[in-house]
């Protein structure tokens, strides 16, 4: 682990911070129903722009890397997303909609243009422990950032911008010096985008159920709080299992990783899968600490799995000179599925509960068959399937 290149532990250095302050994501629905007076379906709409930028920066963003060089893409949209950060006090409310989702898209694709560097600095098929380690650091980020933004929001909602965005600009110019320019080591295109994802079906399919089982993964947001509540369970416990698949993954994720980096990608993406199903599908019993608990252990267990293993199969797929939109592509659908969680998950939750935990399992273990029946005889370029 500890031989990585040094873009890779910069790169994680850089989203550990970033994750540490992203607190507009956290509680930009608060400010906006607070110190900015807007009711709650206004707020929603304002907020919702961001999601919406972040999925075209997921999608698009990878393409600026590719042409124009990831270095150079990654430092200036992470400069311009930085100073609309800091920019959020101070501007009308009717100006939101639209710096929000650019912040967003900027965001995303510098995000993009990182994850893009990394990879090309490691060889393909020894990818995996690269992503657990941008992971883990992402991770540990999320653990500090919520009640560090829940302090910063009591005593100035300005200083919650303030220093989301000024983290972001002195991230930047940190990473400025340690980042490769790698444009010049890719050798041109032989192969459009398009053609290159024709030609491989089997990795449309874990695109599609990347989708799939982020939209179930992403319940443990939005209906596992509102079913553990209707069911008379304390805040605490909703606190608590957070925690534990936290630490779960802080323990564990990069370990795994270097266990299994020599086995083929497609069962473990598909055990990844089954076990989010099943994990969900616990919430379906009795509710008590202890179903709650094991319900957590074995879903995080199956995102221990898949995240690291689909993200890095993904990369290894990409020709040198599309490594930024693959990148990019994994993203977006991931950021797909979450989107539609909430939505879908609470219409779902309101019509029928019972039925929702059940339906989630369903989902996420066909995922995992849809794996396996696409995975090729032969990977196609080469390295483990």
């Amino acid at each position: 682990m500890w031989n990585q290149p040094r873009v890779v532990w910069a790169v994680a250095a850089g989203r550990f911070v970033n994750s540490a302050s992203s607190f507009l994501m956290l509680f930009l629905t608060l400010y906006l129903t607070g110190p900015r007076g807007l009711g709650v379906v206004a707020a929603g709409l304002v907020a919702g722009t961001s999601g919406v930028g972040m999925l075209a920066g997921n999608f698009t963003g990878g393409r600026w890397g590719d042409r124009h060089g990831h270095r150079r893409t990654a430092l200036v949209t992470a400069t311009a997303s930085g100073v609309l950060v800091v920019l959020v006090p101070v501007l009308p409310v009717w100006l939101l909609p639209v710096t929000l989702p650019a912040s967003a898209y900027l965001s995303a694709t510098s995000g993009v243009s990182l994850g893009a560097l990394t990879a090309l600095a490691v060889p393909r098929g020894e990818r995996r422990t690269m992503v657990a380690i941008s992971r883990a650091a992402s991770n540990a980020g999320f653990v500090i950032g919520p009640p560090l933004g829940a302090l910063l929001a009591a005593w100035s909602w300005d200083a919650v911008f303030l220093v989301d965005g000024g983290l972001l600009l002195v991230s930047r110019f940190a990473l400025a010096p340690l980042l490769p320019d790698l444009r010049h080591a890719v050798e041109g295109p032989t192969t459009g985008f398009l053609s290159a994802l024709r030609a491989d079906r089997a990795l449309l399919r874990l695109l599609g159920a990347v989708a799939v089982v982020d939209l179930v993964y992403r319940q443990l947001y939005s209906t596992v709080p509102l079913h553990l509540r209707d069911a008379g369970m304390p805040l605490g416990l909703y606190a608590a299992a957070i925690a534990i698949g936290s630490g779960l993954i802080l323990l564990l994720e990069v370990p795994v990783a270097i266990r299994l980096r020599g086995f083929s990608s497609y069962p473990i993406i598909a055990a990844g899968y089954a076990l989010v199903g099943v994990g969900f599908a616990l919430f379906g019993l009795p509710v008590s600490v202890a179903t709650t608990v094991v319900a957590i252990v074995v879903l995080t267990a199956g995102e221990i799995l898949y995240k690291t293993t689909a993200t890095a199969h993904v990369l290894d797929a990409a020709p040198d000179h599309l490594v930024g939109q693959y990148q990019g592509l994994y993203g977006g659908a991931s950021t797909s599925g979450s989107l539609l969680a909430a939505p879908i998950g609470g219409a779902l939750y309101a019509v029928a509960p019972g039925a929702l935990w059940p339906l989630l399992g369903l989902l996420a273990v066909g995922a995992a068959a849809s794996v396996l029946a696409g995975r090729p005889r032969v990977s196609p370029r080469s390295v483990p399937a």
